[in-house]
């Protein structure tokens, strides 16, 4: 066994942490982790993130249920139009470099932290859920699935945001519903991705266990951790592994200089939201 493979599966708890607190994060830490520590083939990476990820959601959504935080309407509904949208992404995801996937996937995770460190119209914990509209719900859930299944998200990092963002739900709630959607199109990605690239099972079931343990472990810190602290440190958790992606995947100069862009940018829309809170 590899020194890699022995890191990775160390690290693979933080992994299952980060998706039982947050509803996320889990294959945006799990690819980079699969691939530059593990050493495993970009496509091979992907297709097992989602092995990985799915089962460890399965699990995790069973402990947010007996919290009330799960919205199985919402959830079933986001789940199955996702799945679809999943499946023609992993088809198509499969045929492209993984180069192309990494830096799309670096681009996404770093449009989605922005938004969830700087938008502030999440429900509170105990305000009322809304019933999203059932078009709404099919919408978002195709667009997620295709562009999580090609780049081989978990969809938690985007699931997240748009059920806080667009669907108003409060972040416990979108969490645990999001463990659900994630469980259900993590599978069906993984079968597109399954018709082109082979797995190698026994190290990917040690991390899967492991990771399952980390879930279960972060899933009882979430009810002890205030929401608007658990919205920001996703949101910095996406931001930083987009960091690293885009340091790993392009050359040095235009990885740097990527890196201090997104800085640059999040400080500037730092100053303007603080000089927009002392004008008011």
């Amino acid at each position: 066994m590899s020194t890699g493979l022995i890191l990775a599966m160390i690290l693979a708890v933080g992994i299952g942490i980060s998706l039982g607190l947050l509803g996320g994060g889990g294959t945006i830490l799990a690819v980079p982790l699969l691939t530059y520590v593990a050493g495993m083939p970009p496509k091979e990476a992907i297709a097992a993130s989602m092995f990985i990820i799915g089962v460890t959601s399965a699990v995790s959504v069973v402990a947010h249920a007996k919290r009330g935080n799960v919205q199985w309407r919402t959830g079933f509904i986001f789940g199955g139009a996702a799945m679809a949208g999943a499946f023609g992404g992993g088809l198509l995801g499969s045929r492209l470099p993984g180069v192309v996937l990494m830096v799309a996937f670096g681009i996404m995770m770093v449009a989605t932290a922005l938004a969830m460190i700087l938008d502030r119209r999440a429900k509170p914990a105990g305000a009322p859920r809304k019933k999203l509209p059932l078009g709404k719900i099919i919408i978002e859930g195709l667009v997620v699935g295709l562009v999580t299944g090609m780049v081989g998200a978990g969809g938690g990092f985007l699931v997240v945001p748009a059920l806080v963002l667009l669907g108003g739900l409060s972040m416990p709630a979108a969490v645990g519903t999001s463990l659900l959607i994630i469980s259900m199109k993590s599978f069906t990605g993984l079968a597109g991705y399954l018709t082109s690239v082979s797995i190698d099972w026994g190290p990917v079931l040690i991390i899967t266990v492991i990771t399952v343990i980390g879930a279960l472990i972060g899933t009882a810190i979430g009810k002890h951790v205030p929401e608007k602290a658990l919205k920001k440190a996703f949101g910095y958790l996406v931001l930083a592994m987009g960091v690293v992606v885009f340091l790993q995947e392009l050359p040095l100069a235009y990885g740097v200089g990527a890196a201090v862009a997104i800085v640059a940018l999040l400080g500037t829309l730092f100053y303007r939201r603080r000089g927009d809170q002392l004008a008011s």
